[in-house]
């Protein structure tokens, strides 16, 4: 990892783009991002230990941009999984979604896993990317964890630090590394004890009631600080998932190949029946791009929608917040049907692929779409930058020449003194 870190240029804009929220929900305190159109059911990511909700920032914003919704949050301050899925139902009650699709990655995954066992009706599909089923192996790793709380703050994160393989990287993945580690900075001994307890606290996710078929498991094939055993597992419990590969990555694919893995994610939604509005994407202001809860502003924005619209296209379904009921077994309509793979979709994912695969070989920090507003933004600096070039050339080779002669016309002059001296 490199000794210092400045921020990229692509999540500088980003961070003047998408206000951040900050909401107090019971004795827990929710930092979130939410962009896109509202009548659009969101794509919820879900970060790992390292993570923060700004890690997703380039799936924020080139999701938005194509017509989709995504909330990226941090992992509250939650010490038991039970708690965790309270607090999870609660922000969600709170920002006025009911269903969703959840995006985790690492503990991420885990937590997703989780939230979408306990409360099948809330969730529609997953992505999961290398995630885990049960914690016996971290627990094992980590025999402290009961004193976890009283543990200090450096200890904790050097314990972070140490299931992240350091260089030497490819460019890619040592700033997607460096970037994550700044992040890591920012978390208080709090986050990071209540992190580290989610992790080796017992648990096992058991069946879902939600179809394989909306399931996406998305993996790096080289490596990651999830063991490859424990990936297995996930591919054996959710043998009918979509698989979605990449070829490296490292342990954050969401920043070191942010372009495959925003096409996977485009494609998972479009399977499971998410229609985005890119005719809605013009319309969104920053008033208009967060949640109704606080810390932002309000839903009446150029988004097109508000909460009650939200809560017209729940459907009925205001089932007990507690799993299925009696009996058990989610409804039939509580999962939406998966699109089906007609001729048309299949060559549309070919070419979405080749799109990827073309724009994954040039600049990957910065969206093409956003350069025109960039340029405009900074084209003044930008002239005065190229001002500033011409001049130092300028004096260079014209400059130069000038004073190499009165150089040497006062060491002649001075050759002269001493030779009338020596005389």
């Amino acid at each position: 990892m490199k000794g210092g870190f400045s921020a990229p240029g692509d999540y500088i804009y980003f961070k003047s783009q998408v206000p951040l929220h900050k909401i107090p929900i019971g004795l827990k305190q929710w930092r979130y991002y939410d962009f896109g159109p509202k009548v659009v059911p969101p794509l919820i990511c879900l970060p790992g230990i390292a993570g923060t909700a700004d890690v997703y920032y380039k799936q924020v914003m080139s999701l938005s941009m194509k017509g989709y919704r995504v909330i990226s949050v941090d992992i509250p301050r939650v010490w038991n999984h039970h708690e965790w899925i309270q607090a999870f139902e609660k922000f969600l009650d709170a920002i006025d979604v009911h269903h969703v699709h959840l995006y985790g990655t690492s503990l991420g995954g885990l937590l997703a896993q989780l939230f979408a066992q306990h409360r099948p009706r809330r969730v529609r599909s997953l992505v999961l990317s290398n995630t885990f089923l049960e914690t016996h192996n971290f627990a094992a790793a980590m025999p402290w964890a009961p004193v976890v709380g009283w543990a200090p703050s450096f200890l904790l994160k050097r314990h972070v630090l140490s299931g992240i393989r350091d260089g030497p990287h490819e460019p890619f993945i040592a700033d997607s590394v460096d970037f994550v580690v700044s992040q890591i900075e920012t978390l208080s001994k709090d986050d990071l004890a209540s992190r580290l307890t989610l992790t080796a606290d017992a648990a096992s996710i058991g069946p879902l009631l939600l179809s394989d078929s909306f399931v996406t498991i998305m993996d790096t094939n080289d490596y990651c600080s999830t063991p490859q055993q424990l990936k297995d597992q996930i591919c054996e419990r959710y043998p009918g998932a979509r698989r979605a590969y990449l070829k490296n990555g490292g342990d954050f694919p969401f920043l070191s190949r942010p372009d495959e893995v925003n096409l996977h994610l485009q494609l998972h939604l479009r399977r499971v029946g998410v229609e985005p509005q890119p005719d809605l994407v013009r319309g969104i202001s920053l008033e208009a791009s967060g949640s109704g809860g606080g810390g932002s502003d309000g839903d009446d924005g150029g988004s097109g929608s508000s909460g009650k619209q939200n809560k017209g296209k729940e459907d009925g379904d205001d089932a007990p917040k507690d799993d299925m009921g009696s009996s058990g077994v989610a409804p039939p309509e509580s999962q939406p049907p998966p699109s089906p793979e007609s001729p048309d979709s299949q060559h549309s994912d070919s070419q979405l692929l080749g799109n990827a695969k073309l724009g994954s070989t040039g600049a990957e920090y910065l969206p093409l779409q956003l350069l025109p507003a960039i340029f405009e933004e900074y084209q003044y600096l930008i002239a005065a930058y190229t001002f500033l070039h011409f001049a130092r050339e300028f004096s260079t080779l014209y400059l130069l020449p000038f004073y190499l002669a009165t150089l040497y016309i006062k060491l002649d002059w001075v050759s002269c003194q001493k030779f009338r001296h020596a005389v």
